[in-house]
């Protein structure tokens, strides 16, 4: 199976390519690139002869502080205006060159190679980077997207269960946030850790189709893309208490989890909401897949978790902004008054769910 489509953005449109076993095709034109990769990778690219500078995929080198020291690196390598940098690797290594493509000389046009289901999924497309700085999740960033996306699913094989259940809960919360039939096309492949690679495909297709449309008609997220924040304002707290010892796609989990129980704990009745407990039990089963998660949960610092939900950038002066589901499904972004019942409520939320996974 294979498939192709294009990205509308303002700066011009950009294709999506994926097939199975297609990498090493691929690499014949990366010769004249400029390559950075996840150090995962060095012996394959060896193999291949393919020319790289890497990076360790670890959350303190996606950082505003650890940028100038591959910057610096791509000039001394000569690296100008006109050449082209081929990324290759998960989230870390795409945020890391994408913002490195967006300010180097004002910009450079690139190429994304995905390797993890999560980045294959979901962020591959959108054209969004973003990086910490210091204690702060994701505070900066800016939005350069790729000429081309060439996705392997071949890769998913490299990866442990966890890392394939974290993608798998992104794209689950993408085509939940985009409506019933996006929801039941997802879950009909079946999602699970270690699924034959053509259902993985399709399940692939299916959420950057979904996606496709909010970034195209939001590219900015000024509206219906901010949707696709659904679980991170809690998952980036539970995540950031958690010193990234919690991956980003099981926090998300998590904190769909946490959004969920603070509703209920508003009188939210999803009785007339089927898909929602559908989502909540597939959703458990892909945060389980993870042994070391109840072990971490139990370590957590509570004030710490608060401390990281009230600093999340997504809030405002007077209101907090979370991603919630409505009684009938329904998936909205409402602000909150900052109250101290407010943060009770969430507080209680998050304490449910850490003791329910625990």
């Amino acid at each position: 199976m294979s498939a192709w489509f294009d990205i509308q953005s303002s700066s011009g449109s950009y294709s999506v390519e994926i097939a199975g076993g297609a990498f090493r095709a691929w690499t014949a034109g990366f010769a004249q690139a400029a390559v950075l990769s996840d150090a995962f990778f060095r012996p394959l690219l060896a193999d291949m002869r393919v020319e790289a500078t890497f990076l360790e995929a670890v959350e303190t080198n996606k950082s505003l502080e650890a940028t100038p020291a591959f910057i610096e690196g791509m000039r001394r390598r000569g690296v100008t205006r006109g050449s082209q940098l081929v990324a290759i690797g998960g989230g870390i290594t795409q945020d890391v060159s994408a913002f490195i493509a967006s300010v180097y000389m004002r910009g450079l046009r690139w190429t994304y190679v995905p390797t993890t289901v999560l980045a294959m999924v979901d962020s591959c497309i959108g054209g969004k980077s973003s990086i910490n700085v210091g204690a702060y999740k994701n505070l900066v960033g800016t939005f350069h997207p790729p000429e081309r996306v060439l996705i392997d699913p071949e890769f998913v094989k490299t990866l442990p269960a966890d890392q394939q259940a974290s993608g798998l809960i992104e794209a689950v919360k993408i085509c939940f946030c985009r409506g019933a039939e996006s929801f039941e096309t997802h879950m009909s492949y079946g999602p699970a850790v270690h699924m034959p690679l053509p259902q993985l495909e399709g399940l692939i297709v299916n959420s950057l189709r979904a996606k496709k449309w909010f970034i195209e008609i939001d590219e900015f997220d000024k509206k219906e893309r901010l949707l696709l924040n659904f679980g991170h304002t809690f998952g980036h707290a539970i995540e950031g208490a958690s010193h990234f010892a919690i991956a980003h796609g099981i926090g998300v989990g998590l904190g769909i989890e946490c959004a969920i129980a603070f509703q209920q704990m508003r009188g939210v009745d999803y009785a007339k909401a089927p898909h929602v407990a559908q989502l909540s039990e597939h959703l458990r089963a892909m945060v389980r897949t993870d042994p070391s998660v109840a072990a971490t949960l139990r370590t957590l610092d509570l004030a710490d978790v608060m401390e990281r939900f009230v600093s999340d950038k997504k809030h405002g002066q007077d209101f907090y902004a979370l991603i919630l589901i409505e009684r009938d499904g329904t998936v909205t972004l409402q602000k909150l008054p900052r109250t101290s019942e407010t943060l009770r409520l969430v507080e209680a939320a998050v304490q449910r769910v850490i003791g329910e996974f625990a």
